[in-house]
């Protein structure tokens, strides 16, 4: 352990943080990577957390047959079904501590985007503007066949509710979320703005993310590899912790912390 880490190491929770806020003010290119972990305290349940849909012994079959692009085609149903109560119920969700603190530093205009794993889009509802969403998103749903076939999710959200499946108005097929599925590449346009941010960032900020699922959870590694620095906030150990500038444990704590320095700062 060098010095510097034994120092960081050292100091107070309070201490940190402001270090932290002075990183993010001083900081010319400052981007956020999220995970699921930032929606749990909205109520949503994370991935691969403690209780995640993919570890949890309940859910984890489901939830690869849910989002699995082949199990999709041969039973859109499945997928419907799977996701009323999880994604197509994200109106009666709100944003948590973590993204409206996000909005108000893109406000403040100390972040320059936010990059998510997430679906839910509870960043954008919090006021972020600058959201990619590099595993894909459900505001659109399209024809797997029919070219040009676009649905707005406020549609297919009240036509799943009432216990129905978006179709195609030209050849009836299911119609399928504009998300990135089990055997599907990420979009590429989304994954190209990503990657243009993590090499331009002087420093990233990896909130709620077990860095798990590639290529996404190379971006900090990409951000390192150009001379920026990463902060880690996240509940469990990831791959790259020992080469973060700082690493929390708690979302909650660390966004009232960052709340509490924005307050005292002039706007």
């Amino acid at each position: 352990m060098n010095d510097t880490r034994g120092i960081k190491e050292r100091l107070t929770m309070e201490e940190k943080l402001r270090l932290l806020f002075d990183k993010i003010t001083s900081a010319r290119h400052c981007v956020a990577f999220s995970g699921a972990g930032v929606s749990t305290l909205s109520g949503i349940r994370d991935f691969r957390g403690k209780n995640g849909l993919y570890t949890s012994s309940d859910t984890a079959e489901d939830a690869q047959k849910m989002f699995d692009i082949a199990y999709f085609e041969q039973d859109p149903s499945y997928y419907y079904k799977a996701a009323a109560g999880f994604i197509y119920n994200l109106d009666e969700k709100e944003p948590s501590i973590v993204h409206t603190t996000l909005a108000e530093l893109e406000k403040r205009r100390y972040l320059k985007a936010v990059i998510t794993q997430n679906i839910d889009l509870l960043h954008q509802k919090a006021g972020s503007t600058r959201v990619i969403e590099v595993h894909g998103s459900p505001t659109v749903h399209y024809c797997l066949r029919c070219a040009g076939v676009r649905m707005g999710f406020e549609e297919a959200a009240s036509i799943v509710k009432s216990g129905g499946i978006p179709r195609c108005p030209r050849c009836s097929r299911a119609l399928k979320p504009a998300i990135t599925f089990f055997g599907e590449a990420l979009p590429i346009e989304a994954l190209k703005q990503a990657q243009d941010h993590a090499q331009s960032a002087d420093l990233m900020l990896v909130l709620g993310s077990s860095l798990t699922v590639n290529p996404a959870a190379s971006l900090p590694r990409v951000t390192l590899a150009h001379g920026g620095d990463i902060v880690i906030v996240n509940d469990r150990e990831t791959y790259i912790d020992g080469r973060a500038y700082l690493k929390f444990d708690d979302l909650g704590t660390v966004c009232r912390g960052l709340r509490d320095c924005l307050a005292a700062s002039p706007a």
